[in-house]
């Protein structure tokens, strides 16, 4: 097996579908799926049931009791279950380009993780989403997110291709090679080495902590932000509390400070 995908996900049994379905149409087929719960009805057991002939290893379905947003806390159980030393990570509401798994894979190298982006769609188009448009790639087509009434802007480019261009792209970006919950990936040992995420840490951040402790741990990073492509469906935040997102944000400040010896 060359690769654990880890997906996260919570009561999106919508979206979830939609992530999924993009995942059966990899160009690269020998990897595992594993769906990081983090306490969701048994309506997404049921999402995940209905895919579980769709792919070449079977899927994995780790679950906790819901008790609040504990994503970090799934996010190392998912760990633990996966089989592969080469682990992608990525939410529930984020839909692979075909050749998603395949760029993670072929760009990979030790010593490093590989920090990928996502194209943010609205609400609308993000429901307007059918199967159909997924198998057959329309929602990564500029063209026809344009007839949905998508708005231009620059980051559409992120859409584009060309390897060339996305190559240039991803030397040009001043956007950091930061360690990204939705689109990210890295070597089981180098996870292991840092004891994986943050369980203290709420949403906010939290994904970007570990990637941080990466660093100080001596890993350095790649972007691929251009090359490994997602469409990021809209949905509300209800779970995001202030006081726990500050907290985050002091962590990793202490995190990042450079500790002189002596």
């Amino acid at each position: 097996m060359k690769l654990s995908l880890i997906i996260s996900t919570y009561n999106s049994e919508e979206w979830l579908h939609k992530v999924l379905l993009g995942y059966t149409i990899q160009t690269e087929k020998n990897f595992e799926v594993i769906v990081a719960d983090d306490g969701s009805t048994n309506k997404t057991k049921e999402v995940i049931d209905s895919f579980r002939d769709k792919f070449q290893h079977p899927i994995i379905h780790v679950w906790h009791e819901d008790k609040g947003f504990r994503k970090c806390k799934i996010l190392n159980t998912a760990i633990l279950a996966s089989n592969s030393d080469y682990l992608l990570f990525t939410d529930g509401d984020c839909i692979p380009r075909k050749d998603f798994v395949a760029h993670h894979l072929k760009d990979r190298e030790e010593g490093y993780f590989l920090s990928g982006g996502y194209f943010k769609l609205p609400l609308d188009i993000s429901k307007g989403i059918t199967d159909d448009d997924i198998l057959h790639q329309r929602c990564f087509k500029v063209s026809w997110l344009r007839k949905q009434g998508l708005k231009l802007n620059f980051k559409i480019t992120k859409l584009n291709r060309n390897k060339y261009f996305a190559a240039f792209m991803n030397w040009l970006t001043p956007t950091k090679r930061s360690w990204n919950g939705h689109n990210s990936s890295g070597y089981k040992s180098d996870i292991f080495a840092i004891n994986g995420f943050n369980e203290l840490l709420d949403y906010g951040g939290e994904d970007r902590e570990m990637g941080e402790r990466l660093f100080n741990n001596g890993l350095l990073s790649k972007q691929i932000r251009y090359m490994a492509i997602c469409v990021h469906l809209d949905h509300p935040r209800s779970y995001v509390n202030a006081e726990k997102v500050a907290y985050n944000m002091e962590v990793r400040r202490f995190n990042k400070k450079i500790i002189l010896p002596g």
